[in-house]
């Protein structure tokens, strides 16, 4: 009964901080008021600590929410950022564990080398979800965006292997950089196939078993996407190889098949409903569990050093601080000879003035916050050495990853508005592309109604004939419209947008119109409930339709 109040409690809070961030006066962002929450429900009296168990969280959390940034990651921009991306979800990656690994051994002598490893490995994935809450939608630009998206996908992978080869470092005292590179590729690539296995098994029962393909209820293909990433991670560790990027490789998969003719529309449509939904909730509740982990960390471990001096409490803020900088700056350096090179690329071709930019690199450098992965990293730490005696650093790790998190938010927090602000990111780059899509699916419409029209006419007499061209008429109509709007010449352009305009505020005003009418038809009991949801849910899907072309 405890379990289930308590996930209650996180459902509450969860459904409570989108709502906080719409009433504030002031603009915070999400993952910051969930963090705060989380952080106020740990408060003693409430008596709702919530324990963190770094293995159930990891399997619980982290393969959904994978398996959907992979299903929602556009597959061209990753393929095409594929060098940046492995350079700083790789590179990056090694970089950090070694430099500020012995970086945090040189400051902290008493931590092994091994454990500062591990401290470094556990630091180094960044989470893009906390970035794209804190800088908001759109604000930076989508390039760079696909980059951190990309790399946040596939650094926690490295990061947590690297993790794995630190710890059994610190446990035997034993450590083969040759064993441990080949181990890294197989453990990646073998969960990169049992990622796209899983999801490939899936397609094919969906395709002949749950009617995905034909007219039928879409519940049970939904609630098997709900699974493949719990599969696909389970059974990427069974051998041990990287369940996480065996979620990723699943829904990277799955996107390619979810937007083929074999799916439903139906299924489309309550997928994607569903996955958006799971998302909100298991973002939330990760971020609610940070701040529920951080005052008893922070706070003990701060309690027990001012109890001791003051010095000893002002030194442990102090290596927050400098491990943090220390991260900022490895990733700054890194940053920019990445950029430098590819100028020198650039300038080769005949580009001129291709040179790192400050702003991009400083963009780049604070987005690097780090999240759930790390404190989940960090407490999965042995507590005991095979003898029997605690690992030594063990709880100081575990302090200075939560610090760093916390830092790492607030410093992103403060720091991103000011260095985007006034950013000029220029047009679109996929509205030409865009417009083209529209253009040519219009005409391909109009070519499928006309065709359709010569069929459906052969064998109807005059009347039947004339009926039948009126309504193929009004039907070419809407999408010569929106021809029209894609126009070159400013004129027909200007006036079809008009008339598009007014026609979406007057279908817009009759729909809501016929939502009041169902309403008080229901209330006063001429139509009963399973009337009315039937009759919503269309005039719903036909709103949502209409306004999802003006986002």
């Amino acid at each position: 009964m405890e379990i289930v109040f308590t996930v209650l409690i996180l459902l509450l809070a969860v459904a409570a901080s989108g709502m906080l961030t719409r009433a504030l006066p002031f603009r915070l962002p999400l993952p910051l008021v969930q963090i705060a929450i989380g952080a106020m429900l740990a408060w003693p009296r409430l008596e709702l600590h919530v324990v963190f168990n770094p293995e159930i969280f990891m399997l619980l959390f982290i393969p959904p929410l994978l398996f959907a940034d992979g299903w929602r990651i556009p597959k061209r921009e990753f393929f095409m950022a594929r060098r940046a991306i492995l350079m700083l979800a790789l590179g990056l990656v090694f970089m950090t564990v070694l430099v500020v690994g012995h970086f945090v051994h040189a400051l902290v002598p008493q931590m092994s080398l091994p454990v500062a490893f591990a401290l470094a490995a556990v630091l180094s994935p960044t989470d893009a979800v906390a970035l794209s809450g804190i800088a908001g939608k759109g604000k930076i630009p989508g390039q760079l965006m696909h980059i951190l998206e990309g790399e946040a996908l596939m650094n926690d992978a490295s990061g947590l292997v690297a993790l794995k080869f630190a710890v059994a470092a610190a446990l035997t005292g034993a450590f083969s950089l040759r064993e441990a590179s080949v181990s890294f590729v197989i453990i990646a690539l073998g969960g990169l196939a049992v990622g796209a296995a899983v999801s490939a098994v899936f397609s094919f029962v969906s395709a002949h078993f749950l009617n995905l393909t034909e007219e039928g209820d879409p519940a049970p293909g939904v609630v098997m996407t709900l699974l493949i990433p719990f599969a696909a991670y389970l059974s990427a560790e069974r051998f041990e190889l990287s369940g996480i990027l065996a979620a990723v490789s699943a829904g990277m998969t799955m996107n390619f098949a979810s937007i083929t003719e074999k799916w439903q529309v139906a299924s489309r449509v309550r997928t994607t409903s569903t996955w958006t939904m799971i998302e909100f909730v298991f973002n939330g509740m990760v971020f609610i569990m940070l701040g529920l982990q951080f005052p008893h960390i922070l706070g003990r471990a701060l309690l027990d050093a001012h109890e001791t001096n003051d010095a000893q409490a002002a030194r442990l803020i102090g290596y927050i601080v400098a491990v943090a900088i220390a991260l900022y700056a490895i990733r700054f350096v890194w940053v920019w000879l990445l950029r430098w090179f590819a100028s020198r690329g650039a300038a080769k071709h005949g580009v001129a003035n291709a040179v790192p930019g400050l702003r991009m690199v400083s963009v780049t450098t604070v987005a690097g916050v780090r999240g759930a992965v790390t404190l989940a990293g960090v407490l999965s730490l042995p507590e005991l050495l095979p003898n029997g005696t605690p690992l030594p650093g063990r709880d100081l790790a575990i302090f200075i990853a939560s610090g760093v998190i916390l830092l790492s938010l607030l410093v992103a927090v403060a720091a991103l508005p000011l260095l985007l602000r006034g950013w000029r990111r220029g047009k679109d780059p996929h509205a030409a592309e865009e417009a083209l899509a529209r253009t040519l699916a219009a005409q391909s419409a109009i070519r499928a109604v006309d065709r359709l029209h010569d069929t459906e006419c052969a064998d109807l007499d005059e009347s039947a004939q004339a009926y039948a061209t009126d309504v193929t008429a009004r039907v070419m109509d809407l999408y010569r419209r929106r021809l029209a709007t894609l126009d070159d010449e400013r004129a027909p352009r200007e006036l079809a947008r008009r008339a598009d305009a007014l026609e979406f505020r007057m279908k817009l005003a009759a729909m809501r119109a016929e939502r009041k009418t169902l309403l008080d038809l229901r209330d006063t009991q001429r139509i009963n409930d399973e009337t009315l949801n039937k009759l919503m849910r269309e005039v719903d899907l036909s709103e949502t339709a209409l306004t999802a072309r003006k986002r």
